[in-house]
């Protein structure tokens, strides 16, 4: 790869650069911090800033959403603490998800497999009733069916059906319920 041939221009950030820089700034205050502010007020300035955000949601501190107007999330919606959310593109959680502690929702990568390492950007859709473990990594273009659960520390990059349980490096199915 030869990364001086890199060419970000196309990218869609979604936003004019100001907005993103102000948020930059409020996430630094509201999200980055370990202050106990409540979840009321990370949901408020979510929404400000463009994002879908259900009723009965809980969002921890030291939460990362990279550009909160390609986020969305269902009802009763649990974040924990230090999760990472890289929406490059749009991350979509049902009802009843909760995504715990460190984990990372990952919508982009590069094509490693291109001498100019081109940025890659898929979304990503959790469905009702599912459960990311701690320090989960969830990749770009994956989709996990409703009541799915990934255990801590899985590396999630295809997608899980229904119901299904996964777990480790690459993840694989553990049980159905």
């Amino acid at each position: 790869m030869d990364l001086s041939r890199f060419d970000n221009s196309r990218f869609d950030r979604g936003a004019p650069r100001s907005k993103e820089a102000l948020w930059w700034v409020v996430r630094s205050v509201f999200f980055a911090g370990w202050l106990p502010l409540p979840s009321r007020l990370r949901v408020f300035w979510l929404g400000l800033f463009g994002a879908k955000v259900g009723v009965g949601v809980v969002i921890r501190s030291q939460v990362n959403i990279t550009f909160p107007w390609r986020f969305e999330c269902g009802n009763h919606v649990w974040i924990g603490e230090g999760v990472t959310i890289l929406s490059l593109a749009r991350v979509r959680l049902g009802d009843n998800v909760c995504v715990s502690q460190q984990a990372f929702l990952c919508t982009g990568s590069h094509d490693f497999e291109r001498e100019t390492f081109d940025l890659i950007a898929r979304p990503i859709t959790i469905a009702s009733g599912s459960w990311v473990g701690a320090r989960a990594f969830v990749g770009p273009g994956v989709e996990l069916g409703a009541g799915s659960r990934c255990l801590a520390g899985a590396t999630v990059v295809k997608p899980v059906a229904a119901g299904v349980t996964v777990g480790g490096v690459p993840a694989r199915p553990r049980e159905t319920v």
